[in-house]
């Protein structure tokens, strides 16, 4: 099933696209729902971040090509980023003035079903709802200064996210791929993610309780590239669709 958050006549709604429509939702994906007979096309409506995550746990350092001749962690690398800083298909990533490089990093993105704490692998793929596309943005000077990531990777329209949600994707075997004003920039499987999706569940959810709409930014591959004023990301990952999004300098 393929879920989206949409803008429609004022309201905002759940759906499941169906080709190029999307029919409405009784309530959200996270709770018993209903598909209702009222339809849109999507070309009709706003696209928005497919859900409004209580947090979001990313992952760090989670592809050997991403490493660049450092060692290997020896557990998930797990870093907070604010829901604040959520946005949606088409909404524009602001460059602030004051930093120095601005960095595209694809990710697929797991969204959490249910509210779950100390989950056993063998159980993490029932806690799913599904996967999404998302941009670890992250300002790379901020990154080396600060003590931590806080404005690194947390201001204002540093999380991208959507179009969708998707559920019967196979997640470690899907490539995610970033391009700048049309160029290549990533491109990799989540085959050679290090740490797999129920090992990234079931180590996060020792330490916090997992909740609907949680969403677990699951690391980015090879060398990001820089993103500056004028351009347009786009991040792809198989069988979700494309996160596309304007790059504009903090005014």
């Amino acid at each position: 099933m393929k879920y989206a958050r949409y803008l429609a006549h004022g309201q905002i709604s759940y759906g499941v696209v169906e080709g190029d429509s999307v029919k409405e939702l009784s309530a959200s994906p996270f709770e018993n729902f209903q598909i209702t007979d009222h339809s849109h096309k999507l070309s009709e409506v706003k696209l928005l971040a497919p859900c409004i995550p209580p947090k979001i746990l990313a992952i760090g350092l989670n592809y050997s090509s991403h490493l660049h001749d450092r060692p290997g962690p020896t557990e998930p690398m797990v870093f907070y980023k604010t829901p604040i800083s959520v946005i949606g298909p088409d909404d524009t990533i602001v460059r602030p003035k004051d930093t120095e490089r601005l960095d595209a990093e694809c990710e697929l993105v797991v969204v959490i079903k249910d509210r779950c704490r100390n989950v056993p692998e063998a159980d993490a793929m029932s806690h799913v709802l599904g996967y999404t596309c998302g941009n670890d943005v992250s300002a790379r000077d901020w990154q080396r200064e600060d003590i931590n990531w806080w404005r690194a990777k947390s201001s204002d329209t540093f999380s991208p996210a959507g179009p969708f949600i998707v559920d019967d994707i196979d997640p470690h075997d899907v490539r995610v791929k970033t391009r700048i004003n049309g160029n290549e920039i990533q491109n990799e499987s989540t085959n050679y993610l290090i740490f797999n999706i129920p090992t990234l569940i079931a180590y996060c959810s020792r330490f916090v309780t997992l909740e609907p709409g949680d969403m677990i930014y699951t690391g980015t591959p090879g060398e990001p590239g820089e993103m500056k004023d004028g351009d347009i990301c786009e991040i792809e990952i198989d069988g979700i669709g494309v996160l596309s999004n304007p790059i504009q300098l903090e005014k």
